[in-house]
């Protein structure tokens, strides 16, 4: 990914029109005619010969405390291993480390000859960081000075774009440096053997001028910049409003999770199964998804997590011989937490993380023992409500009893208010959900469902 200022309005920072607006009306200027803004910054520089102006506006703006919002959380999770960004702010580290990854940051020539270990995350901040200002590319001077002081940032983003796919969100192409990395790459490599990249950008509105001329010669210009891009392979998602990314981002998440499976379930007891049948059950499962390709997410429930791993892992280390941490991943959930609220806020956060790198949730049993007595799981119920929240393709095979059971019944009472398209063949099938049935029938009933959902005809509300 490519992440440029407009990635960051929505929490609440500037761009770089507002962030010089301050310095636009020191010099006489008015910020809404200036487009050249890096010549812009340049002239504060010549007017006081002195950086701490341009200093104290990164360090005040981007030290501001901005949270995360569910943009960067969606590109977090996404399974991207390289982040380039012109932003100067910590919104894309913060995020990848709420979700638990190991960030390499690099803004700095000396931070690319090192390697953080079992890094999952690079973020390349090739015009600085917040917390480095005077090192930080902003006026005239830093950019004719890139290309021989930070050559070594020209190579790699040079070497990611002819091997990598980028995906370009709020950035506007105005960039010197990226402007001659492009033409650089195209130049070299040529049109035809450039990889695909992508970008999404906003439509011009013709509400953001004062009359009909202006917006129809904005529009003229713009037609001809989006076609231009074409030359360095670079097709454009226009979109409305900057609000319809979040959408997008949603559906991307949810393509690449396509074929991630969370099982949500917890037993101390099995209800008409006994507890072989069913610790069989669930191992053959968790077995037979891998062997579909499909990968699997849990949170080790009580009495289901155990046989969920084992069934798992003998289809991916005993027969292919490797452990592929891709193919099952675990978060068992913190214990040892005396305080009650404590523990629930951390273990929603636990669910909500799981859920999120899913698109398929399978819910079996749901029962736990307080006081006492077996009770339905609520554990399982906030699984269940999380999932729907994702707009994960809910699977409760009822037939298990409990929880799963409640479940099933609720999505069968309105099936139009959980799955689009509904017809008998889809019903058919979400019956067989709850017909108790030997494991060589259920497993293939359950598989079948889920796979209705991969032709497009039906797909989850």
């Amino acid at each position: 990914m490519f992440i440029g200022a407009g990635f960051s309005k929505s929490v609440g920072y500037v761009d770089w029109k507002n962030l010089l607006k301050d310095v636009a009306d020191d010099l006489g200027l008015d910020i809404d005619k200036e487009y050249d803004l890096v010549s812009l910054a340049q002239y504060c520089y010549n007017k006081n010969r002195n950086r701490s102006i341009i200093n104290d506006l990164i360090l005040d703006e981007f030290n501001k405390e901005k949270g995360i919002d569910e943009n960067h959380r969606i590109i977090a999770r996404l399974p991207i291993f390289t982040y380039w960004t012109t932003n100067y702010d910590s919104l894309i580290e913060d995020a990848l480390e709420e979700a638990q990854r190991i960030v390499d940051i690099k803004y700095n020539n000396k931070q690319l000859s090192l390697t953080k270990q079992h890094r999952d995350a690079v973020i390349y901040k090739m015009h600085g960081d917040k917390n480095n200002p005077d090192e930080a590319i902003l006026i005239k001077d830093d950019y004719e000075k890139y290309y021989r002081e930070h050559a070594q940032f020209i190579t790699a983003l040079s070497g990611d774009l002819i091997s990598k796919t980028f995906l370009f969100i709020g950035f506007s192409f105005s960039d010197p440096n990226i402007d001659y990395i492009l033409s650089r790459v195209r130049i070299d490599y040529g049109e035809q053997n450039n990889r695909q990249h992508y970008a999404i950008m906003r439509k011009v509105n013709e509400k953001d001028y004062d009359n009909r001329a202006e917006y129809e010669y904005a529009q003229r210009k713009y037609d001809f910049f989006i076609e231009d891009l074409k030359r360095y392979n670079i097709r454009v998602l226009l979109i409305d409003e900057y609000e319809e990314i979040t959408d997008i981002l949603n559906e991307i998440d949810k393509r690449l999770n396509h074929n991630n499976v969370f099982i949500s379930g917890s037993a101390q007891e099995y209800g008409e199964y006994t507890e072989k049948e069913a610790l069989e059950f669930i191992e053959s499962l968790s077995k037979e998804l891998i062997l579909q390709d499909f990968n699997i997410i849990s949170g080790f429930g009580l009495g289901v997590g155990s046989s969920v791993i084992i069934g798992a892992l003998q289809e991916i280390y005993m027969k292919r011989k490797s452990i592929n941490e891709d193919r099952l991943l675990l978060r068992p959930f913190p214990q040892g937490i005396e305080d009650n609220n404590s523990r629930q806020i951390l273990w929603k956060k636990y669910r909500e993380d799981m859920i999120s790198r899913s698109g398929v949730s399978i819910f079996l049993f749901g029962n736990k023992l307080v006081d006492g007595e077996i009770v339905l799981a609520n554990g399982v119920e906030s699984e269940f409500e999380i999932a729907l929240e994702r707009h994960c393709l809910i699977v409760p095979v009822g037939c298990t009893g409990y929880m799963a059971k409640e479940i099933w019944k609720k999505v069968d009472s309105n099936m139009s208010d959980f799955y689009t398209n509904v017809d008998d063949v889809l019903i058919e099938a979400f019956k067989k959900l709850n017909s108790k049935s030997s494991k060589s029938e259920l497993i293939p009933d359950i598989l079948s469902f889920i796979k209705l959902f991969e032709n497009g005809k039906y797909s989850p509300r």
